[in-house]
């Protein structure tokens, strides 16, 4: 029995394990293409409260931003679901929904650079980077490649060069404030 698989919400698994020389074949319906910075977030369960935050009905629409083409490339340091569970605690907040509408708009732009594909390759130590927010932050790399922002506060970078169809995305350990 064939189990509907789809991928990337797209393609649909239309056949399974066709022996190769090489490997293994599944066959799909439809041409995988890399997923935007938005579809590869809704698909890791380690960014769910990332999605929760730029879904949640009175932000822009982040999702729909992050999908397209204006503004693009984007560089996205995007926050672990305990990053923002870090968060919470050090606010003293109960959830995501409790945190004021222009302050998580603020913090959500903060970690995004637009117009801009910043591969782990392309950073040096003390660079300045400028934000969608407007604001800016500090990469430095000496003892691994960390973000202090405008409170001073220290994130790592804890996986790099996740390439997307519109940008990268990195992972941190730390919500970012501005």
């Amino acid at each position: 029995m064939l189990l509907l698989l789809k991928i990337n919400g797209i393609s649909t698994v239309t056949k399974t394990d066709i022996t190769a020389s090489n490997g293994v074949i599944h066959k799909v319906d439809k041409v995988i293409g890399l997923p935007t910075v938005v579809t590869h977030a809704l698909a890791n369960p380690n960014f769910s409260s990332l999605v929760s935050a730029l879904t949640r009905n009175d932000m822009p629409d982040f999702a729909g931003i992050l999908s397209g083409t204006t503004n693009s490339p984007f560089t996205v340091f995007a926050p672990t679901n305990a990053a923002f569970s870090s968060l919470l605690t050090e606010l003293n907040l109960p959830n995501l929904a409790a945190v004021p509408a222009a302050t998580l708009e603020n913090v959500l732009k903060y970690h995004v650079v637009a117009g801009a594909n910043v591969l782990s390759t392309d950073i040096t130590n003390n660079m300045n980077v400028t934000t969608f927010q407007g604001g800016t932050f500090k990469i430095t790399t000496t003892g691994g490649v960390k973000i202090t922002d405008a409170n001073n506060r220290v994130s790592n970078v804890i996986a790099t060069d996740v390439q997307c169809s519109n940008g990268v995305i990195h992972a941190i350990d730390k919500v970012l404030l501005p």
